[in-house]
């Protein structure tokens, strides 16, 4: 997601920050600032859209000399992608620069307006400077200032902040959002959210551990614990690949996105929930009123996120839903009534037969909204309205966290339309906010699950196909599990709801057609259990997901005992992204680029 530099040195500073961001552009952002500290004087430019918006707005900016300078690439989150909400963030003499989420900020941005402080943008990283400014007042130097700030935010940041107060400080903080520091023969100091901006720039780095937070002058590098007591920096020989850089010690990008997915979903929520209902700023209620029917299109990926959104719609917001392919919906003479909200999924944005859909539907006269990934694209610019997922850029061709995201959304929305319906009580809909704060911590990935893949991948190399099974909301789960398959490993795999077994497909049963059974806990656990009973009793070869041992299996992926079902889902859908990857990885094949396809389908 968004992306942090800072430089304090003597080259030209404007040229090392805008070449760290654009090393960070592969993390997905909508906007980019620099701030420089020079003689004691402040340079500032912020950009929306791409970074060579902002280059274009400091071609006749020069840094011929000692300066300190921050920068960033930002993914709206709160507040949308305006220059006024593009970092730095600015006070009186200070500017700062913030990955992550301040949850208090409310509060605290409460109790500095109160105190007359005025805020410029909608963001949750303003409050950083302003406060810190305020403490200023009444500290003995602006590291102990910079130390009170920090002890007020709770949540997630890497935070770098710069002041006239200490011309040639910069201040950092980190705390569940990544940053570290390196150190050339210059004693130059570079601070960047992953390696690959300092690759060229420095030879060693320090990885900042959570709670870590200090300063760095042309002759120092200070860094506090979280208990406050000092640590002596712990050097590591930086990488001069890249790429591998960008891939943050994984072997490939569809990995590092599967390992990505907790944070992502944390970014997603953000900002939207609340105790008792979810908060979607972006959305005006008015899009609902007089709505009896959603209208869900999508391909692939997209439309397992849509068909395990109709379950939701009707399970909580008691709204009738439709699924359709949207290259099918695209030339059928559908019914098309204006009481319906036509919603279109999409990772780009710009997927083709998605987009056609989407014109036939504003055509028509019906309300529309797109769950996209992408700010701009022309599904966004088309429909009436558009939640972004927040998932960051997916270089994997095969999709992960953008297929996670959109079923968070999804599940936000169904609540909110409940919300606003009436459908379930209030109490209902606290119960099920409480479950989507946890979805972040059910995707981390355990090592203990990735090593017990990787060891019975291997049974997985040959026979003549896979069946994945699930019911209700794990049916589209296992839809997307033979989906990731086919992709990246060539085996052919079909998902199909576990009770149509005795229909036809249980014919194809023996020893070499694999079953992959999803198996929750708290979601018709018998009824799944006896379609897979049937599947062994005719020697299909059994590798169940599931909380619970299942003696008919011959592997077995064991997941956390979670206290619902959608909590379930999540953590399988990691268990079916990691077995495709390592089957894949065992095959030899190309996991981030397999054959035949591309990221995004914009022709027909």
């Amino acid at each position: 997601m968004c992306g942090i530099v800072g430089y304090i040195g003597k080259k030209n500073t404007k040229e090392i920050l805008l070449s760290g961001l654009s090393e960070l552009e592969y993390r997905g952002y909508d906007s980019a600032g620099i701030a420089v500290l020079s003689e004691n004087n402040f340079s500032n430019f912020k950009a929306t859209g791409k970074l060579k918006n902002l280059i274009e707005k400091t071609k006749d900016f020069i840094t011929d000399t000692q300066a300190v300078g921050i920068g960033h690439t930002r993914w709206a989150t709160h507040g949308k992608p305006t220059e006024l909400n593009a970092h730095p963030h600015v006070g009186k003499n200070s500017y700062v620069v913030h990955n992550g989420i301040i949850e208090n900020y409310a509060e605290i941005k409460k109790e500095l307006q109160d105190d007359g402080v005025t805020f410029l943008s909608q963001t949750d990283t303003e409050v950083i400077v302003h406060l810190f400014e305020k403490n200023l007042k009444t500290s003995t130097s602006a590291f102990e200032a910079f130390s009170k700030t920090i002890d007020n935010l709770d949540g997630a940041y890497a935070i770098l902040l710069v002041t006239t107060s200490e011309v040639n400080t910069i201040f950092f903080a980190k705390n569940g959002s990544p940053m570290l520091v390196g150190i050339n023969s210059e004693n130059e100091k570079y601070f960047a959210s992953s390696d690959s901006p300092l690759i060229g720039q420095c030879e060693k780095v320090n990885y900042f551990e959570d709670g870590d937070y200090g300063y760095v002058t042309n002759d120092e590098l200070i860094i506090f614990d979280k208990e406050h007591k000092e640590q002596k920096p712990i050097f590591a020989t930086l990488s001069t690949n890249k790429l591998s850089a960008q891939k943050d010690g994984f072997r490939f990008f569809m990995e590092k996105e599967i390992y990505e997915q907790s944070h992502v979903i944390t970014d997603t929520l953000m900002g939207r929930l609340s105790d008792e209902k979810i908060i979607f700023d972006e959305l005006n209620p008015n899009l609902f009123d007089d709505i009896n029917e959603i209208k869900l299109c999508a391909c692939g990926t997209s439309y397992h996120s849509a068909l395990t959104a109709s379950y939701m719609f009707e399970r909580y917001s008691k709204i009738r839903c439709s699924v359709e392919v949207a290259s099918e919906f695209r030339y059928r003479d559908p019914l098309m009534n204006k009481d319906t909200l036509f919603v279109v999924i999409s990772q780009s944005g710009e997927t083709a037969d998605t987009l056609e859909t989407l014109k036939m539907a504003k055509n028509a006269g019906l309300k529309t909204l797109v769950i996209c990934n992408v700010d701009n694209s022309s599904m966004v610019r088309l429909a009436d309205a558009c939640i972004l997922t927040r998932a960051g850029i997916e270089k994997g061709v095969a999709s992960t966290k953008a297929f996670a995201t959109q079923v968070v959304v999804f599940w936000m929305l169904s609540l909110y339309i409940a919300k606003q319906k009436n459908s379930i009580t209030s109490q209902k809909i606290a119960e099920q906010i409480s479950l989507l704060r946890e979805v972040p911590l059910s995707v981390k990935v355990k090592d203990t699950m990735h090593e017990r893949i990787k060891r019975l991948s291997k049974r997985y190399l040959h026979g003549h196909g896979f069946f994945f099974i699930g019911r209700d909301v794990f049916y589209p789960l296992a839809l997307e599990g033979a989906l990731k398959l086919k992709e990246i490993s060539y085996l052919h795999a079909e998902g199909y709801p576990s009770g149509e077994m005795k229909h036809g497909p249980i014919a194809l049963a023996d020893p070499e057609l694999f079953t992959i059974a999803l198996l929750p806990k708290h979601l018709l656990y018998e009824k799944s259990k006896s379609n897979v009973e049937e599947l062994s009793a005719r020697d299909s070869t059994i590798c169940a997901i599931s909380s619970l041992e299942f003696d008919k299996a011959d592997d077995f992926i064991k997941i956390n005992d979670r206290k619902s079902y959608m909590l379930e889902f999540f953590e399988m859908m990691v268990a079916l992204q990691l077995l495709s990857l390592e089957i894949s990885v065992k095959l030899g094949n190309d996991v981030d680029m397999p054959r035949n396809l591309a990221k995004s389908v914009t022709v027909e």
